[in-house]
């Protein structure tokens, strides 16, 4: 894969999305998930993608999801939009994916079930830094952020190289905060208002105190880098 595949503008989006709902997995932008597409209809949905503009937007279902999975339970307001990065199709015909998130989107009017999968009207929701935030302000807020994202992994040592180039990095605040927030083990409802959160500063906030509370028993676990989830 190269730059230029996984490049991707506001101008790549057509506004509508093809909804690859999940029950237990929040996606981000700037972050890389494999998943395994096994159902007939995501199937579809993914070739589909394959041949048009590569993006699928991963999203989250609601609670009571269980009661009406095969048809169209209820999804939370905001997904992860994502370009396919890479793809092997096994010799049963299923996939095996890795995702590249690329923007958050705000899920709008969900179009009449004429395809096998869920399409929705959607539009892109970029990251904004509040005006009366100062560069040092931000750089703090970053530095925090690592500081405490290393104290968390703390049964990860592995990770820590792969932590520490983030400090040299020119990566912005909005970046960094989104991939502490996929890959710390903070539970799907924290993960969740992470998601739906632009503003960077706020998110950060949010973040930090989760972080200080992320060893309880109801943290979601995940390796860095990810494993894979499954349809």
């Amino acid at each position: 894969m190269n730059d230029d595949t996984l490049a991707f503008t506001p101008d790549d989006f057509s506004g509508f999305a093809r909804l690859f709902p999940l029950p237990n997995l929040i996606m981000f932008p700037h972050v890389m998930q494999a998943i395994h597409i096994f159902e007939p209809r995501y199937r579809s949905l993914f070739e589909e993608a394959l041949s048009d503009d590569k993006l699928i937007a991963l999203g989250v279902l609601a609670p009571g999801w269980e009661v009406d999975y095969e048809g169209r339970p209820a999804l939370e307001s905001m997904a992860c939009l994502c370009r396919i990065a890479t793809y092997q199709q096994t010799p049963e015909g299923t996939y095996n994916v890795l995702l590249l998130g690329v923007r958050r989107i705000q899920l709008q009017e969900e179009l009449p079930p004429t395809k096998p999968f869920r399409v929705s009207e959607a539009e892109i929701v970029e990251d904004h830094v509040p005006p009366h935030s100062s560069a040092e302000e931000i750089v703090g807020l970053q530095k925090q952020l690592l500081v405490a994202f290393k104290r968390s992994m703390t049964k990860l040592p592995t990770s820590y190289d792969q932590i520490d180039e983030l400090l040299g990095s020119q990566i912005t605040l909005g970046m960094l905060a989104d991939i502490v927030a996929y890959t710390a083990e903070l539970n799907l409802k924290t993960k969740l208002s992470l998601l739906k959160t632009s503003n960077v500063v706020d998110r950060v906030h949010v973040l930090l105190g989760a972080l200080s509370k992320s060893g309880r028993p109801n943290a979601t676990r995940r390796t860095f880098p990810p494993a894979f989830s499954t349809n």
